[in-house]
C-alpha cells in the first residue's frame, strides 16, 4: 500500500498546519510540543506505538520515527493526534463544535484501542484429542 504523499512528514509541522499555523510562526511551538507529547504518552498508555513511548522535541521527528507496523493505524493516528492537540491547545468556544470534536476524538480513541487489541489477539491452539 502506498503511503499518502504530504508536503512534509514532520509531526510538528503537520500538527501546526492542522492548527492553521505556518511553520515560520514559532511563538507557540513549545506549547504545541507539550500537547503532542502528552498525546503520545496517552497512546503509549493505550498500548499503541513503541513500548518505551515516543517524544518529539522539534521539527526533525517524522512519522516514520513513530514506529508502527500497521499502516491503517498510523493513518488513524495522523488524524487523531492533531485533533486531540487542537482540543487541548485551542478548544472551540461553540458548545456544539466542542461536542462534535469530543465525539470524534472519543470514536478515534475507541477504534485505535480496538484495533490494537485485535492485533494482539492470538488464536488459541486447540490440540486434537484422540
Amino acid at each position: 500500500m502506498a503511503s499518502i504523499l504530504l508536503a512534509t512528514d514532520s509531526i510538528l509541522e503537520q500538527v501546526k498546519k492542522v492548527l492553521g499555523m505556518d511553520k515560520a510562526y514559532t511563538a507557540f511551538d513549545i506549547d504545541i510540543l507539550i500537547h503532542i507529547n502528552t498525546v503520545f504518552s496517552n497512546l503509549t498508555q493505550m498500548g499503541i506505538g513503541p513500548e518505551i513511548g515516543f517524544v518529539i522535541d522539534g521539527y526533525d521527528q517524522v512519522w516514520t520515527d513513530f514506529v508502527m507496523s500497521d499502516v491503517k493505524k498510523t493513518q488513524q493516528i495522523k488524524s487523531y493526534l492533531p485533533l486531540k492537540v487542537r482540543s487541548m491547545f485551542d478548544p472551540p468556544t461553540n458548545a456544539n463544535v466542542a461536542a462534535a470534536m469530543t465525539t470524534a476524538i472519543d470514536e478515534m480513541e475507541f477504534r485505535l484501542f480496538v484495533e490494537e487489541e485485535n492485533s494482539r489477539y492470538v488464536e488459541p491452539v486447540v490440540e486434537e484429542v484422540l
